[in-house]
């Protein structure tokens, strides 16, 4: 159907709002298509198509350099909601924004003002970052009403503009890494904050995507050997105009506004594109080694927040079919992730949209994969109920482009029944808290922390397997971004968040760190040294347990925040790494331990089990995980439940030809603790790889390497562990009825 309006389609034009003459139109206009949505350059001319179940008009204005209007284009045709028009003549490169004329009803959940520039939810380049203002609000500010009254100040010259984008790009033989799950090692870094100090980065380079691929940034990678870079928010978010006023910044950028445009405050400055081609660039440089590119992405909510917050894209063109409403008043939100709104993927626009950025993302800029912010928020259905069936998950599912990528759950949100670590579908993997919280607790001494430990090594088999879960969907983490760094971790007890101007009262409260004895810096070397071993416990820990690791950028180099778990403000010293404390001796023996601990890692398939030890008919499991005590006897009930125990053993068993079994032996106590080891089968000896006292990390079958006989002991220092390998308990030769190692 199209709805006929008063329009001039050969020279739809109109005055800004300051009330300058009416310019003579440029460009003509004519229906164009319904589809795709969004901005469609070809050889003649651009077509544009905006979804709106609400509008009576859609305007595409037009500017010049300087924020200049040139010219209101008025989308002609209207096809199932989606208004549409082409026009000839018009070329990449061009900035835009919407406006839309329809209903101002707060009350039932109409928000349309076209005294606000709306940025194209299917924009795919913006000329600037997105910073609050006052003249972005779409009510009368100050008023008694609040938003009930809509407001006459128009932002065309301040708000941002969209950016026509026709890519060239030249990809050659870009191929995804595809690193199989049980290879993987996330990495999660802030594109900014990895390269702004980088001195060995050409300057102009630094915090952008262009620093990230520099050879500097990705010799870094490729030493410590991690496979998978996972960026915070890359899509075009805001600055709160909260923020602004404190001088502060949204440094994450978990508030994004346009799903399909990469933030331009990342890209070389004045770039045209708004650092699209920047972004495949360095994209195809990390794939060129090997790297994926994982995108921590932002579909719950977007910046626009509540009632009360901006009107900067979906509120102002379609707000009904965007967000969740209140069923008691439309004014108001569903709010499930704490940011004012809840975007509701059970509704086909909001679905669509999320979908055809996700792929936008994979097919045109080439990402392996994605990390979902408060993903229980994208399975609920249409009443609010979280499913694994819900709309969303099923898409994914059935889709031939998405459902072959890396999909990673940040399993929880604020609304009911939020908290799913373990009920998501198979296929998605999960970031996992209860792992950081069970490893934490243990190393800092938590009394009745060893089951804990016990299930979270394991790949949380308790609670994935029954689900028909890999092992792998378990991603494992001790640290991230919203937190203490691992330096932070065993050097503070609480948090330090002074510098965000929040009072004390952002951030974790009950963080399970523990400061070694002293709140922050020390120069005592004792403490010095047990934060040292404490660190290299955590990382020993994460890195030889089942499930896929996560590091958090930095923490291979100590970085180090001053305490403050909540860096989310902090473009700053506070959040950036510090390359000159990268180059300490201490730091530097932290970044070699490291990428040995990766090394090792790969090195041994028994802890990267890609599915869980299984037993065939009339066959014993391929992998085995045995607890023992000091004594090297199995475990007791009364051992498990003795909340004061702090010692135990991890045989991780292999029966496949080739491949070594590893032994784990873990000392949470203040006391040195004396390990017996197997003493089955006679004659075994096991390699020390590694024991945490120092940093020194073992090849297998040196000959300086320590050996320990079974039935044996081994002595380790308080707050440590140690990490032996041996050669499978039934090598294939003398069992040929075992299968060869995959």
């Amino acid at each position: 159907m199209m709805m006929m309006m008063r329009t001039d389609t050969g020279a739809a034009t109109a005055a800004s709002k300051s009330g300058r003459r009416a310019r003579a139109a440029q460009y003509t206009v004519e229906r164009g298509e319904p589809w795709p949505l969004g901005a469609s350059p070809d050889r003649n001319g651009v077509n544009f198509a905006v979804y709106s179940s609400v509008a009576d008009r859609v305007e595409v204005c037009l500017y010049a350099d300087g924020d200049r209007e040139i010219q209101r284009i008025t989308l002609p045709a209207l096809t199932d909601d989606v208004w549409h028009g082409y026009v000839p003549g018009l070329k990449p490169g061009q900035r835009y924004g919407l406006r839309v004329h329809g209903p101002y009803e707060p009350e039932a959940g109409k928000r349309c003002n076209p005294a606000k520039l709306l940025i194209d939810p299917y924009a795919r380049a913006l000329d600037r970052k997105i910073v609050g203002s006052i003249d972005q609000f779409g009510y009368a500010v100050g008023q008694d009403d609040e938003d009930l009254v809509p407001g006459d100040v128009d932002n065309g010259a301040t708000a941002p503009k969209a950016v026509v984008v026709r890519s060239r790009f030249d990809w050659g033989d870009d191929q995804p890494p595809r690193v199989p799950a049980e290879d993987t090692v996330f990495y999660e870094v802030h594109v900014k904050g990895f390269t702004q100090t980088l001195q060995d980065v050409p300057e102009a380079q630094r915090g952008t995507y262009a620093g990230l691929a520099s050879p500097a940034a990705i010799a870094h990678l490729k030493k410590i050997g991690v496979t998978s870079v996972e960026l915070l928010p890359v899509q075009a978010f805001i600055d709160d105009q909260r923020l602004v006023e404190l001088g502060l910044a949204n440094y994450w950028g978990y508030n994004t506004v346009a799903f399909f445009a990469p933030d331009p405050r990342y890209a070389a400055p004045g770039a045209a594109d708004g650092g699209v081609e920047e972004f495949k660039r360095m994209v195809k440089a990390l794939h060129a080694e090997g790297l994926e590119v994982i995108l921590d992405v932002v579909y719950n909510h977007t910046g626009e927040g509540n009632h009360l917050g901006p009107t900067l894209s979906l509120k102002g063109i379609d707000n009904t079919a965007y967000y969740r409403l209140s069923e008691e008043s439309a004014r108001f939100y569903v709010d499930y992730t704490g940011t004012g709104n809840t975007v509701d993927t059970s509704n086909a626009p909001a679905l669509r949209l999320v979908l055809d950025s996700l792929r936008y993302w994979v097919t045109e800029m080439h990402v392996d994969g994605f990390r979902f912010d408060l993903a229980s928020a994208l399975g609920r259905d249409a009443a609010g109920a979280y499913t694994w069936r819900a709309p969303f998950f099923a898409a994914i599912a059935q889709d031939p482009v998405l459902s072959r990528v890396k999909l990673i759950a940040e399993p929880w949100d604020l609304g009911p029944d939020g908290y799913q670590l373990g009920g998501f579908p198979t296929g998605w993997m999960e970031w996992n808290g209860r792992y950081r919280d069970a490893v934490r607790d243990y190393w800092a001494q938590a009394d009745a922390s060893l089951p804990g430990l016990a299930a979270s090594l394991c790949g949380s088999a308790d609670m994935l397997e029954p689900r028909r879960r890999r092992p792998t969907a378990s991603v494992n983490l001790v640290t991230v971004h919203d937190g203490f760094t691992l330096a932070d971790l065993v050097s503070y007890n609480e948090k330090h968040n002074e510098a965000n101007q929040e009072g004390g009262n952002d951030g974790e409260n009950h963080n399970r760190s523990w400061n070694c004895g002293a709140e922050g810096d020390s120069d005592d070397p004792a403490i010095i040294d047990l934060r040292a071993r404490q660190t290299r416990n955590l990382l020993t820990t994460l890195f030889l347990s089942h499930g896929t690791p996560l590091l958090l950028g930095g923490d291979e180099l100590a970085r180090t925040q001053g305490g403050n778990n909540n860096g989310y403000c902090q473009d700053s010293e506070i959040s950036w790494y510090d390359w000159q404390r990268a180059q300490e001796p201490f730091a530097q023996e932290l970044q070699h331990f490291t990428a040995e601990l990766i090394a090792l890692r790969h090195s041994l398939p028994v802890v990267r089990l890609s599915e869980w030890p299984h037993h065939g008919a009339g066959e014993a499991a391929l992998v085995t995980v045995e607890w023992k005590s000091v004594w090297g006897l199995p475990m007791s009930a009364e051992e498990w439940d003795d909340p004061a125990v702090r010692c135990v053993s991890a045989l991780m068993e292999s029966r496949m030809a080739g491949e070594d079994s590893v032994m784990l032996l873990f000392n949470a106590s203040n006391e040195e603790a004396h390990f017996t080891l197997p003493a089955e089968p006679e004659g075994r000896a096991w390699q020390l790889r590694l024991d945490t006292r120092d940093t020194r990390i073992h090849p297998a079958g040196a000959a300086d390497a320590p050996q320990a006989d079974a039935g044996g002991q081994w002595t380790l220092q308080p707050h440590s562990m140690a990490v032996f390998t041996a050669p499978p308990v039934a090598p294939a030769a003398e069992d040929d009825t075992l299968p060869d190692a995959a």
